[in-house]
């Protein structure tokens, strides 16, 4: 069995949305988080979905999924005080429908719109292979190291640092052990599954994600989703005027 458990338990607070945690704002007409779901909705491969939601959204959400006639969701649970208290709300969860330990487990984040098939697919084979599974983008960019944010002495090497993305795949067996050891050494707030993975002294397997698959966290990212959006709009209409020979017009026209 391979099951989705995406986390959308926080408010946002880097986006700066006063009335609405950033998972519901809407992009082109439908919610971040409904968009992310339903690539996993639609992927052949995935049986369930688990939502861990901010709990006084849970209502809300529930009426978008059957406005979206999403049908894998089986279960939404509360979030937690943090990111990791969400997601292994969501892992116990999950862990009721499992009925094997090596079934897995997709861990996304509920803001990531933009991922593929491919990539889910990828993340599902790779886990299958080597039980865990964790898509990385090479860094572009340059990386200093700072503890205060002003001075540095420190720098790393470009060519060896990676951005993980999500999903990310696991066995049941193997996450359901990290979750049972992190609150055993009180490691109590890894920033992600495989952050966790790494400080219990555990070697994770990286696979190339996709540098599109973004993680709407800041007013910027927004901005960057909506902007994709309307281009893919922009492609139709434009497709549609090239064919019937409107190309002057459209330049014309600008």
């Amino acid at each position: 069995m391979i099951s989705a458990m995406l986390f959308a338990g926080g408010v946002g607070a880097r986006m700066k949305s006063k009335e609405i945690p950033k998972q519901f704002l809407e992009v082109d007409g439908k919610a971040i988080i409904i968009r992310t779901i339903e690539h996993f909705d639609k992927h052949p491969q995935v049986d369930n979905i688990v939502v861990a939601c901010k709990e006084d959204w849970i209502d809300y959400l529930q009426e978008l999924i059957a406005k979206a006639n999403i049908k894998k969701v089986v279960a939404i649970v509360p979030g937690g005080e943090t990111g990791f208290d969400s997601i292994h709300n969501g892992v116990v969860k999950v862990a009721e429908y499992a009925k094997d330990p090596q079934d897995i487990i997709l861990i996304c984040d509920g803001v990531r719109p933009m991922l593929s098939e491919k990539l889910i697919s990828n993340c599902i084979r790779i886990t299958r292979e080597h039980g865990t599974a964790v898509p990385v983008t090479a860094s572009i960019d340059s990386l200093l190291y700072s503890e205060d944010g002003y001075n540095c002495d420190k720098s790393y090497k470009r060519s060896s640092m990676y951005i993980t993305q999500a999903p990310q795949g696991y066995t049941m067996e193997k996450i359901l052990w990290a979750h049972e050891e992190a609150y055993k050494r009180n490691i109590l707030n890894p920033v992600s599954s495989s952050e966790l993975f790494i400080e219990l002294g555990e070697t994770v397997q990286l696979f190339i994600g996709e540098r599109n698959n973004i993680k709407v966290t800041t007013p910027e990212d927004l901005e960057t989703l909506r902007a994709a959006y309307y281009y893919e709009h922009y492609k139709t209409f434009a497709k549609e005027a090239l064919r019937y020979g409107e190309s002057n017009f459209l330049t014309s026209n600008v």
